[in-house]
């Protein structure tokens, strides 16, 4: 699977170290009780442009972590 800027946090926040690189990337609200609800419909792009986050940088880094997992 590969992260796109329209996956959507649901999806990736169980994979093992994507948490942290987010949390590195200032990603934020990840352990907000509101943001929880929204998970399957929370885009990582939108999310991203909204706080000003560098999306291609992530992304590189976010599937870069995936690979290294498999």
């Amino acid at each position: 699977m590969d992260i796109t800027k329209d996956t959507v946090l649901g999806k990736i926040l169980v994979i093992n170290g994507v948490k942290e690189i987010l949390e590195k990337f200032k990603f934020p609200c990840l352990d907000c009780p509101f943001v929880r609800m929204e998970m399957d419909k929370l885009k990582i792009g939108e999310v991203c442009e909204k706080y000003g986050i560098n999306t291609n940088k992530l992304l590189e880094e976010l599937n870069k972590n995936i690979k290294v997992k498999k």
